[in-house]
């Protein structure tokens, strides 16, 4: 079995997509509720993996995974966004091992950083022993080079 690790030099695709924060993504004192956040990186993952060809739905029936949940969460809160802010979301995912990789999100209104988000995610399959408990297995290299700046 091949492994996979990727090296602290190289470099992987920003993406970025906009997000438009609604009524429902704030707390009584009209900001972003903290939990919101972390909906928005989720959602942001999958979306790095779309935007080179695989959508997450694509990626769980071609791979027989069940998806990549998050095993470590953290984020820095500099400003807060509002209702009705649209705000710019830019993930990458990189540090790839044999099944988990790290994510950083920065999300900006405007010019500004106002979160920023990392997170460790596992590459995740039912056990075949044991079906209702998950596992690690390898990161596809093919998606590792997609999400890779060619040079």
């Amino acid at each position: 079995m091949a492994m996979n690790p990727t090296g602290p030099g190289d470099q992987f695709r920003v993406n970025r997509r906009t997000v438009r924060i609604e009524w429902g993504d704030c707390d009584p004192a009209r900001i972003v509720y903290f939990p919101r956040y972390f909906a928005f990186f989720d959602d942001s993952t999958a979306a790095a993996f779309e935007a080179v060809g695989w959508p997450k739905p694509r990626l769980i029936s071609h791979y027989g995974i069940v998806g990549f949940p998050a095993v470590d969460v953290q984020a820095t809160f500099h400003r807060p966004s509002s209702f009705g802010d649209d705000v710019i979301i830019e993930t990458r995912l990189h540090d790839f091992g044999r099944s988990s990789f790290k994510v950083h999100h920065r999300l900006l209104k405007g010019d500004v950083l106002a979160v920023e988000g990392r997170e460790v995610r596992v590459w995740s399959a039912a056990d075949p022993a044991q079906p209702a408990r998950l596992r690690g297995v390898p990161v596809p290299v093919e998606l590792i080079e997609l999400l890779r700046v060619q040079p």
